[in-house]
């Protein structure tokens, strides 16, 4: 694992898109597995700016997401698919046709998660993949559970994930029970991992994930056996390990 320290949620970001346009770069047909969520959203800024001064080429680029909420359709300003053309797709000129976001309105949920693994699988793999850390440990929507999931599920959300989500709906009500999201096996597939975590809230988790016990009960914990981990993080997001790192 490597740790790379930031000054702030703007140094993260800058620090976090570097990783990923340098990806780009290499690779220009590679494929990003992206991540949603308040924390990406600085990064993918930057990389919109590059974009638009001229330095980046999404052109041949694509696409995995993590999740997307059970239900919620395309058009809703709460889906993944909507945050992912709002923060970056629209943005810039990578080809929507290969852009791929769980469909959240698949009713039935086999079927669901069947034909996203298919997608993941046709797209080669992923070259790298984003990730958000939760203050439970989830990645993705992978939840504290018993053991860690395979391939693309349905879950039920935890209250703490459904308290930590409510700030970004109307009422609490509104917030989704459930999540299809790609799954830890696949998750560790990807040849290069990038964890963006930021603030005080998340130094608890941030400690617990990388430096305890590999357990499914902290999700992000089984990064630890991932031979190619990038974490980036504030000061703050670090505050309880900087000695170690």
């Amino acid at each position: 694992m490597r740790f790379v320290k930031a000054r702030d949620y703007d140094d993260m970001s800058r620090k976090a898109a570097n990783i990923i346009s340098a990806q780009v770069i290499v690779k220009p047909n590679c494929v990003l597995g992206l991540a949603t969520g308040s924390t990406p959203i600085g990064a993918y800024k930057c990389l919109t700016h590059w974009y638009e001064k001229g330095d980046l080429d999404f052109s041949q680029v694509s696409s995995v997401n993590l999740d997307e909420y059970r239900g919620l359709t395309h058009d809703n300003p709460q889906s993944y698919y909507y945050f992912m053309n709002d923060n970056l797709f629209s943005h810039v000129n990578i080809d929507i046709a290969k852009t791929h976001v769980p469909d959240g309105t698949i009713e039935d949920a086999e079927e669901a998660c069947r034909q996203y693994d298919e997608t993941i699988k046709a797209t080669g793999g992923v070259d790298l993949q984003l990730l958000g850390l939760g203050h439970n440990g989830h990645i993705g929507f992978n939840e504290p559970d018993s053991v860690f999931a395979k391939g693309t599920h349905c879950v039920n959300l935890a209250q703490s994930t459904i308290d930590a989500n409510a700030r970004f709906f109307a009422s609490r009500e509104e917030v989704p029970t459930q999540a299809y999201t790609m799954g830890i096996q696949t998750i560790m597939q990807a040849k290069k991992i990038l964890v963006v975590v930021n603030g005080e809230g998340k130094a608890d988790i941030v400690e617990k994930a990388f430096f305890g016990p590999v357990t499914p009960q902290v999700p992000a914990s089984i990064l630890q056996l991932h031979q190619d981990v990038t974490i980036v993080g504030d000061e703050a997001a670090f505050s309880k390990i900087a000695s170690r790192i």
